[in-house]
């Protein structure tokens, strides 16, 4: 006889998820929330219908945080099937410019198509019209500690 796997069963693990629907993509969300990352770590290739993003991840999910301090990952969030992207309130000039990732959503369309939206800290926001769902999270590095050596708060 055969058991489910249990939450003890799970091991520390580099991330590599997957979200093709709107409930996916919210398990993503509180993943990528409160990542950090340099304007000039996201891209896109129109050409391959591909926008991408190297963020430095709080890593939420970590169990062991009370034994060795809070960490961060870097990891990339690639979203495909990507038509169009516009932003607001970003200069993407300011070479210099840190970026908050706060959430990141699908307002769905017809067909299957919709848009992600990525909510930036201080009112900036991506939209990406996409033909369909599909984005990946997929950690890069090893885990380090957190600069700040805090975890991340959001005051009401």
């Amino acid at each position: 006889m055969t058991r489910d796997a249990t939450f003890e069963d799970g091991r520390e693990a580099p991330l590599n998820l997957g979200a093709m629907d709107a409930d996916d993509l919210r398990v993503i969300s509180g993943l990528v929330q409160d990542a950090v990352f340099p304007i000039t770590e996201m891209t896109w290739r129109p050409g391959q219908r591909r926008f991408g993003m190297l963020l430095n991840r709080f890593r939420w999910e970590d169990a062991g945080r009370e034994r060795h301090g809070p960490e961060r990952v870097q990891s990339l969030l690639v979203v495909d099937n990507v038509l169009r992207v516009a932003s607001q309130g970003i200069d993407r000039r300011d070479k210099d410019t840190i970026l908050s990732l706060l959430a990141a959503d699908f307002e769905p369309g017809e067909d299957g198509a919709g848009d992600v939206l990525l909510t930036l800290a201080g009112d900036g926001a991506l939209r990406l019209s996409v033909e369909a769902l599909e984005v990946t999270l997929k950690d890069v590095t090893r885990p380090y500690r957190a600069p700040s050596g805090k975890v991340p708060r959001h005051d009401d």
